[in-house]
């Protein structure tokens, strides 16, 4: 087991976070479900990815017979805002061990015209039917332990409303990675940290759709500055995490013609790959 320092001292369960209300849709006829997007959950003023993920997530949860999210590729068409949207989901195939649907979240402009913001195709199943064969060559990340890696309280003070979902987030960074906070990055495009919700919630799959998108970019070690807003992201959760702390590690291995991708692993209390993820990212150069 990995050396993690104690939860938050007043811990939230699952199905009664600031998280799951955030993400709550309210079904408004079969398939169409009505949310208000959470300011909560931004980076200045964009909607991070992750939690919209989880939106989606939870919209097609509802849908399809399936409740557990196997896997789910989203394409970001363009940016979302806080405030009301819709999400429609439609049931592509139902079968005994799996399900898969397809989702789009939608929200109007300033002329009152409906805008596709995301569209996502996923595989729902049950992760509690997995059989328990394990054979893999991954290893969990090499992270400091909690209380040697970094946070944004250990920072400079940010702007007023400049980063609203880091209040919502337990993140702890490792120093090999924060070159770039101190004007000195390493150039690696790696990024690793200690990752929970800040009310002590414990992680679910989820929340693990979360996790894949809630650090800072690897762009920041690349030496670059500024939004990362990602194109495509596709997340394989592998199984239902423990409780306690996950693990993230995030790395970049080729950026070109304006593009990166970054490979994430996210790893439980028990030393578990519990979910994966590739996305695909523009960075602004110069």
């Amino acid at each position: 087991m990995p050396e993690a320092a104690s939860a938050a001292a007043t811990r939230t369960s699952i199905g009664d976070s600031e998280f799951d209300r955030d993400t709550a849709v309210t079904r408004r006829a079969p398939g169409v479900y009505d949310i208000d997007l959470s300011a909560g959950w931004t980076i200045i003023n964009a909607v991070n990815g992750g939690y919209l993920l989880a939106v989606l997530g939870r919209a097609l949860a509802d849908a399809l017979p399936h409740t557990d999210p196997f896997t789910i590729s989203a394409h970001y068409l363009t940016a979302s805002r806080p405030g009301p949207a819709v999400v429609r989901t439609e049931i592509v195939r139902t079968g005994r061990t799996l399900s898969t649907g397809q989702a789009s979240l939608f929200q109007y402009d300033d002329e009152g015209n409906e805008v596709e913001r995301i569209r996502v195709l996923a595989s729902y199943g049950d992760l509690d039917a997995l059989p328990d064969d394990v054979r893999t060559s991954a290893k969990p990340p090499a992270i400091p332990p909690m209380d040697q890696c970094l946070g944004a309280e250990d920072g400079p003070t940010p702007v007023d409303g400049s980063s609203a979902i880091a209040d919502r987030l337990m993140l702890k960074l490792d120093p090999a990675t924060l070159g770039w906070a101190l004007g000195q990055p390493s150039g690696r495009g790696e990024m690793r940290a200690w990752f929970g919700l800040a009310d002590g919630r414990d992680a679910d799959p989820l929340s693990l759709l979360l996790a894949v998108d809630a650090l800072p970019p690897t762009a920041f070690e690349l030496g670059l500055k500024g939004w990362v807003p990602t194109v495509e992201l596709t997340v394989h959760v592998r199984c239902r995490p423990a409780p306690g702390p996950l693990r993230v590690s995030i790395t970049t291995r080729n950026l070109a013609g304006g593009f990166l991708e970054e490979d994430a692993e996210v790893w439980d209390s028990a030393d578990r790959l519990v979910a994966q993820s590739r996305q695909l990212a523009r960075v602004r150069l110069g």
